[in-house]
């Protein structure tokens, strides 16, 4: 079946936007620089986007290849790729927080670093683990090698990746209206509704990874 560009972004972008969760980043964006004026968290803001997108995009153009090398096969990595989106999207629908989703995410005691004064979080937590973390990196791969060796569904997916992450500093440029706007309940339930979107599409990568594994007979 040949690839549909149009459809890959928009899978793409879809699967990004909710592994990388902008409102949800942006709440705990909000809590980590209570302290910082109105231009400290926009450049720390925009620093950590551009980061996580130099991180993602590489990952999305060679992490298939650094598999290959490691002799990990692509169904294989879809299988336990969708097992651990499917993890993090239970913790996010049972609001647990704090076994995948703090892997995936940025531990506790990260967030705790990252609330000390004086501190740029940009880089870390904020880029890497929060935006550009396991969960996305291997979203990335995952993508990738949905879409062919061709150029076009590459295209496709780096373009959807730099969708999300400007809806993702939108979202960090707004931190502070999101945060009071959402409250915690209103957190909660957008967090457990992208949690069941998250792990249907975790579901559908791991079927899709069991498929190919058992009609290539390995």
């Amino acid at each position: 079946m040949p690839y549909e560009p149009l459809a890959g972004f928009i899978y793409a972008l879809v699967a990004l936007l909710v592994i990388i969760d902008p409102p949800g980043t942006a709440v705990i964006f909000a809590g980590m620089t209570t302290r910082d004026s109105p231009t400290e968290r926009k450049v720390q803001a925009i620093r950590a986007c551009i980061i996580a997108y130099i991180v993602l995009a590489a990952f999305g153009l060679g992490g298939g290849a650094l598999l290959s090398g490691l002799g990990i096969g692509l169904p294989a990595m879809k299988v336990a790729g969708g097992i651990l989106l499917f993890i993090a999207a239970a913790d996010m629908v049972t609001a647990r927080g704090t076994t995948a989703r703090g892997a995936l995410r940025g531990t506790r005691d990260e967030r705790a670093a990252a609330m000390q004064p004086d501190q740029d979080i940009s880089v870390f937590p904020l880029a890497i683990p929060l935006i550009a973390g396991p969960g996305a990196m291997t979203t990335m791969v995952l993508l990738r090698s949905q879409a062919g060796q061709g150029w076009v569904g590459s295209i496709a997916i780096q373009l959807a990746l730099l969708v999300a992450l400007l809806v993702t500093l939108g979202g960090l440029l707004m931190a502070r209206w999101i945060a009071r706007l959402l409250g915690e309940t209103g957190a909660s339930v957008f967090g457990r509704v992208l949690g069941v979107i998250l792990a249907a599409l975790a579901a559908q990568i791991t079927l899709d990874g069991v498929r190919q594994s058992l009609g290539s007979g390995g």
